[in-house]
Formats: C-alpha cells, structure tokens, sequence
C-alpha cells in the first residue's frame, strides 16, 4: 500500500490539489498547522467582524465628514481573498455618505513587481475595477516624507495614499521570515513606502547609526524585540492609519478569521490569534522533509525556514514544491536580475550542513528562482514527482522518515 497525501496548490489559478505518494513502507508524518482544518468564515460573520471594530467607532460613523477615501490593499503574494471583505467596507462607506467618485484603491506593492488587470479582478473582483480606479503602488516615485520612526527611519509613503482623509488597509496576518508576523502596519511599511524606506527597513545598523547590508532574516513567528515590526508598528501610526483588517489563513487559502479596526489594539487581537493559528509541531530527525508551498508559492524560499529543522542531523533531503504559474515574484531588492545580478539585498538562502540535496519541485520551469538559494551544489530543479520519487528512492529504502509541512510557507514551528 502506498502513503498518498493531498497538498493546496495554486491560490490563484483555480485551486487544485497535488497528490503526492510514497513507498508503503516508508514512515510519512504530516505536520499540520492548528489551524488548518478551521472553516471558512459565512459572508455574514466577515460583515459583523467588520461593522464592530476593535478600538474604534463603527467605519459608517467614523467616516462621516472625510473627504477622500484609499483602501490599499496587499498583492499577489498573499492570499488574502480581499474581494470577500471589500463589499462590506464599501457598505460601512456609503452608509456614512461617501460616494464612489471619493474612493480609489492601491496595491499595497512594496518592492514587488506591479500587478496588472487581472491580478486586480482576482484581489478585489470585476465590480470594483468597474467602479473605483485601482492603482499600483511605485516605490520609486510620488512618495512623500511622513515622518521618522524611533529606529531612525525615515518614512517616504506614497502620495495619494497620504493625502487621503481616510486611511483604510486590508490584508492578512500570517508568519513572516523578516518581520515575524505579517499583518498590521506592514500593509504600509513596507506597502506603500519608498525604495530609501523599505531598505532602510529591511537592514541593520551599527553602533554608529550606519546601515549594514546584511543576512535581513530573523524567522517565522520570531516577533519579540524584532527591530522590524517596531518600525512597522510606528509607520502605520505615523502615516495616520486609521482602519486595518487582517485576515486569517486556513490551509486551503480560505478567510478563517477576521480581525477589524484600529491598527494597534486590531494588530494585538490577530498576532494573539495567529500565533496559535500558524503554530506547527516541529517534526524531527527526518530523513526527508517535503515543504509544500501554496499561500505565497511565488515567494517559495520562505517554506524552507520550516523544513531545515526537521532533517536528521545525519543528512537528508529537502523537497520544495514551488508550483507557481506566474513564476516567483519580481522583487527589485532582494531578487535575482541576471546570473550574476541582483537588487541591493539580494535573498540567497544557504541549505544547511545537513541537507544532501535540496530538490526544487514546479510543474512550471522557472531556471532563474534558483537564484534565491546559495549555489551550493545541492539543488536539483525538478517538473514531475515520479521523477523526483524516484530520485529520492534510490537514496532511501524502507523505514525512511518523511514530515510534510502542507503549508511550509506560512507554518512556524514550536514543540
């Protein structure tokens, strides 16, 4: 008998499901997060999660009198389904006197390439591109200075966004390899920040107050003292947020949980909710590790921070199932522009001393998203499972040890 399980795939091509098998006599152990199997949230529980905010007065009461309305929004990158929550914010709106003509939507893009029409239908819906205009987010122009975090960072914040009266921002909350979480302010900073700011973000400074253009990782789920989110935290204050709503993500990409309102005490209520959420078992002493990548596939490197641990410190192998259509996603800081090439904080991940070979695995051949890992002489590209089963079958015989994280990119472990 084979040991057959079924993995997410393609957030937003359609949602498919990957049957992977293995030898019957090998010991298949499946790490899922605590919330995996929570269900998706009915309509109506996402509209009164959102017409009763944490912190603040109703959106329809607390709108009253603003002029001009954003509601930015975050990318392809996250899964966030940003067309189940936006009908209800535009009914808070008009039910406080907005009218359409003082709303317009923006990309929450960061460093990330542009999205285009299509990607928009799919964040926000065809009713939303019909009657609002929705904008990309450049971080290399229109941005204006908002003011300077404790850390010392100064924050140039688009434009439009900072001359808006209203301030709305929808995303999700989930682990985060920099910040430790997503969610809350980082909808902004990084979001709507300029190039200058966003690297200021991302690197480290020296007694002196120099930056440092180093290794920006700090782990998923590591959000104690981590220098990141504090910025964050003061970027979204500073930029006058005044209404975040943060989604949370069960293992199928669906909206499990809902937190609206004031940034601060909405932020304090989702990162409390989603550090039991995302929480995984870490597995241990594995002689093969499958990381399966599914709510941020095009930013896959980020399942790997799970896998590592769990390898037998003997060697083992790591498989990445990195199934993205669209490619991994164009990032002008930390992405690969050439063989040789890269943006200024370029994300080359080392496989750790006891990874054999770490096997890339995408029914899409995308030869340059190697660049995101060290050349270490360990990684295998591969487009079909019987052949990578078969690869790692001609290293492993019966008794191999194998933990699935279906959900690597967005899991933290803990024991």
């Amino acid at each position: 008998m084979t040991n057959a399980i079924v993995l997410p795939q393609l957030a937003w091509h359609g949602l498919k499901k990957l049957k992977v098998t293995f030898p019957a006599g090998w010991q298949v152990e499946v790490g899922d997060m605590a919330g995996h199997d929570r269900p998706k949230l009915k309509r109506a529980e996402i509209k009164q999660a959102i017409a009763r905010p944490i912190g603040m007065a109703t959106l329809r009461e607390y709108a009253r009198g603003k002029k001009q309305v954003v509601i930015i929004f975050d990318d392809m990158a996250r899964v966030t389904r940003v067309a189940e929550i936006v009908p209800h914010v535009l009914a808070e709106l008009a039910a406080a006197g907005v009218t359409d003509d003082r709303i317009r939507f923006i990309a929450a893009c960061g460093c990330h390439g542009a999205m285009d029409r299509a990607d928009f239908v799919k964040k926000l819906g065809e009713d939303v591109l019909r009657r609002f205009p929705v904008y990309n987010h450049s971080p290399f122009d229109n941005c204006i200075y908002a003011g300077t975090t404790t850390r010392g960072t100064k924050l140039y914040l688009n434009a439009e966004f900072m001359k808006c009266d209203l301030k709305i921002g929808i995303g999700s909350i989930v682990p985060h390899i920099m910040a430790g979480f997503g969610g809350g302010g980082k909808i902004v900073l990084p979001g709507v920040a300029s190039y200058e700011t966003i690297l200021a973000l991302h690197v480290s400074r020296t007694a002196s107050g120099d930056l440092e253009y180093k290794d920006a990782i700090t782990g998923m789920g590591a959000i104690k003292d981590n220098p990141r989110r504090r910025d964050i935290n003061e970027a979204a204050e500073i930029a006058g947020l005044d209404m975040k709503i943060d989604a949370l993500i069960n293992g199928w990409g669906e909206t499990a949980g809902i937190f609206a309102g004031k940034p601060a005490p909405e932020y304090a209520a989702a990162l409390e909710a989603a550090q039991k959420h995302y929480l995984t078992p870490s597995a241990k002493d594995k002689d093969i590790v499958i990381a399966n990548t599914f709510a941020k596939a095009n930013e896959a490197v980020s399942g790997l921070l799970v896998a590592f641990p769990s390898l037998t410190k003997k060697g083992g192998d790591v498989v990445l199932i990195a199934n993205a259509p669209e490619g991994q996603m164009t990032h002008y800081m930390m992405g690969p522009f050439g063989n040789e090439i890269g943006g200024k904080l370029q994300l080359r991940m080392k496989p750790t001393p006891n990874v054999n070979r770490l096997i890339i695995y995408s029914e899409y051949p995308d030869l340059a998203s190697r660049n995101y890992i060290e050349d270490t002489g360990q990684v295998v590209m591969m487009h079909d499972w019987a052949d990578v089963l078969k690869l790692l079958e001609e290293s492993h015989g019966p008794g191999t040890k194998v933990a699935v994280y279906p959900n690597a990119d967005i899991q933290y472990c803990g024991d």
